[in-house]
This record gives C-alpha cells, sequence and structure tokens, in this order.
C-alpha cells in the first residue's frame, strides 16, 4: 500500500508540472502573439483624396516676360541761370503740378540787370522820338528845296537806326526779364520729384553738371517695358484687329515680384519694327494705369501679354509639382492607383496652370493629399469634379 502511495504522489507530482508548463507555454505564444500584432504592418488603406475631371476649356492666349517699370515721362530739372541757390521750396519725393516752383535761385544780380536793360531802352526810345522828329522838319525844308535831299536822306536813315536801336533794347528787356524768371525753377511737368542733386548755397550754372537740380517722374500712367521671342510676337501678331499694322486690343497684365497681381491691366503703346539680332526678340512697351502709385520707375515685375483665347487644359497650380525633373502631376489611375504625369506647364491663368502636354480629357488628377502619394499607393477618389 505504501509503494502504491508513493508512486500515485509522483504521478501527480508530474501531471503538476505538465499542466504548468502548458500554461506557461501559452501565455509566452500570446504575449509573442501580442507583440507580434504590435510589430505588423498596418494595412495597406486606399488614401482619400480630392481630384478633378480634366477637360478642354477657354483660356486666354497669353505669353509671359519680365518686364521693367519706368516713368510715362522723365524729365531733369536743371538751371538755366547762373547764380547761387538760395532755397529748395520742394520736399523730395513729393508729387507736384507742373508749374509748382521748386528752387530759387539769388534774383538780385538779374534784377539789375534787368533795370539797366529798360534804361538802355528808355534811351533809346527818346533817341527814336528826337529822329522822328528832326526827320519831319528836314522833309518839310526838303519839299521846298530849302536843304539838299543828302540832308533829308540822313535824317530818314538816322530815324530808322533808332527805331532798330529801340527793338534792340526791347528785346534785351524781355531777355533780362526771362533771365529773372529762371530764377525761380518750376517743376515742367506734373510727376513725382527726386532727390535734390545740389545743396541749398551752391553755385549752379547752366554751363556744367551743377545744372542738374534734381530728376521727375511721371508715374500716372506707368510704362513696362519688355521683350518677346520673334515666334511670340508673330503670334500675336497674328491675333491683331484686322487692318492693323501694330498688335492692337492686347491686355496686358502684371505681376510683382512677390507674386502679387496688379489689378490694373494695361495696354500695348508701342511695338518694336525690327528683331534684336543678339537676342531675337522684339522690344514692346504697355501702359497701365497707376493711380495710387503701386509700380515704380525701376521694378521689375512679372508680364503676361493676353491675345485672345484657345482652347487648353488647365489643373490648380497647387496640384502642379516640380522636381529634377520638371513639372508633373498626381492622377488617379484606372486601377485606383496614384501615378505620376509630368507636364508641360504653359501660362498661368488665375490660380491655375495651363498644361500644354501630358494630361488628356478626363484623367483624374489628385489635388490634395500630394506630400502621401508614392507610384502606386492606392487612392480613393472623394466626389471628383470637373476642372
Amino acid at each position: 500500500m505504501k509503494k502504491k502511495s508513493t508512486m500515485k504522489a509522483a504521478w501527480g507530482t508530474r501531471v503538476a508540472a505538465l499542466a504548468a508548463c502548458a500554461i506557461i507555454a501559452a501565455c509566452s505564444q500570446g504575449g509573442a502573439q501580442e507583440k507580434g500584432a504590435s510589430k505588423a504592418p498596418p494595412g495597406d488603406g486606399a488614401v482619400p483624396v480630392s481630384a478633378i475631371a480634366v477637360a478642354p476649356r477657354p483660356v486666354p492666349i497669353a505669353f509671359e516676360a519680365v518686364g521693367r517699370a519706368e516713368g510715362s515721362r522723365e524729365v531733369q530739372v536743371r538751371a538755366r541761370v547762373a547764380g547761387i541757390l538760395e532755397a529748395q521750396l520742394f520736399t523730395e519725393g513729393d508729387t507736384v503740378k507742373a508749374g509748382t516752383p521748386l528752387f530759387r535761385i539769388e534774383r538780385a544780380p538779374f534784377e539789375i540787370e534787368l533795370q539797366q536793360a529798360r534804361a538802355q531802352l528808355a534811351q533809346e526810345t527818346a533817341r527814336k522820338e528826337l529822329a522822328e522828329q528832326e526827320l519831319e522838319r528836314l522833309k518839310r525844308l526838303a519839299d521846298r528845296r530849302a536843304i539838299s535831299q543828302k540832308e533829308a536822306d540822313q535824317a530818314a536813315s538816322l530815324a530808322r537806326q533808332s527805331a532798330a536801336a529801340v527793338q534792340l533794347a526791347q528785346a534785351r528787356v524781355r531777355q533780362a526779364e526771362l533771365n529773372l524768371s529762371y530764377t525761380t525753377v518750376k517743376a515742367p511737368i506734373s510727376g513725382i520729384t527726386g532727390r535734390a542733386l545740389q545743396s541749398v548755397g551752391s553755385l549752379v550754372s547752366p554751363g556744367n553738371d551743377s545744372a542738374v537740380l534734381t530728376a521727375m517722374t511721371r508715374a500716372d500712367p506707368i510704362w513696362v517695358r519688355f521683350a518677346l521671342s520673334e515666334a511670340e510676337y508673330a503670334r500675336l501678331k497674328n491675333n491683331a484687329s484686322a487692318g492693323s499694322s501694330e498688335p492692337t486690343g492686347i491686355e496686358v497684365k502684371v505681376q510683382t515680384a512677390d507674386g502679387t497681381p496688379y489689378p490694373e491691366a494695361g495696354r500695348l503703346n508701342f511695338a518694336g519694327s525690327t528683331v534684336d539680332e543678339a537676342t531675337g526678340t522684339v522690344q514692346m512697351r504697355a501702359a497701365l494705369p497707376n493711380p495710387r502709385q503701386q509700380l515704380l520707375p525701376g521694378q521689375y515685375v512679372r508680364v503676361q501679354v493676353i491675345a485672345g483665347s484657345q482652347e487648353a487644359i488647365v489643373v490648380p497650380q497647387s496640384a502642379v509639382l516640380q522636381d529634377q525633373s520638371g513639372r508633373f502631376v498626381w492622377v488617379a489611375g484606372p486601377d485606383g492607383k496614384a501615378a505620376q504625369r509630368p507636364i508641360r506647364a504653359g501660362s498661368w491663368v488665375g490660380n491655375d496652370w495651363v498644361v500644354l502636354e501630358g494630361l488628356q480629357p478626363g484623367d483624374l488628377v489628385i489635388v490634395d493629399n500630394l506630400s502621401r502619394l508614392r507610384p502606386g499607393t492606392p487612392v480613393q477618389v472623394q466626389k471628383p469634379r470637373n476642372s
């Protein structure tokens, strides 16, 4: 009996040990499964995206160029008489009207000159009157043959010389008056004044560089100069008004350096008649309203010349990306996967790019979640819309 009890006890201990091992193994497998589950890669879920179904639509025929603004009138303000600069009568950068006094040059020497000229005129006028009176007396005597004809002729000649001397004196008075008026230097045009180039107290003279006192620019309207290639100019001219020798009825828009569209559109007012041999371009110029002086002379701008319209595919600028190979867009293929599509972009139309090559009507161009896309990424297009 004692031997049987011992065997039962040993068997029970073995069974308990096996059970414990089984429990430990089960626990280890469960932990491994949970750990494996935590390390398992996520499922290949489709990326939700928005897309547009592209289709041709009318867009402007546009040409782009880099241009530079300049004043529609730019003049130098010069001293026309020599003298000491006594006063500056404007604030640099002011907008002034034509005829506004800008500088004053010392007046006293010219006032004296004018007085001398007037005195000389008075003398010559008195001589002329005396010569005319003498001529009248001698003519009567000559008619009675009381004097020789030679004396009468000499009196007539003296009267004519006196009349000429009066005219010369009058011209000198006018010149003196003009010189005196030049001591007040006035704005020749309406526009924006530049910085003063001569300081008060300086001696200025019309015969040297000191004559240039400042510069003025008319910036409304403002002109923008740019150039188009020979091929672009030919296309532009083909869209000119019938019977016109130069492109007309063409709209010009500009953007500033920071990409801000300028609110006012302009018109061409000059098209070159020759092609630059060095660059192969034709010089152009447009005039734009500039009432608030938003464009400044010398400023570089991005120019867009619009001449008619054409059918083309457009996509939002936000959908167009660029890498070392050039511009591209993401499209949603028939297999529900994203694909990279190289494109050749043309001009910009508002917030859209004109696509010249790379897309076909009906292509679904993805417009958001672009950073999550890779070639072959499954996508789920949410409510496709037309471009």
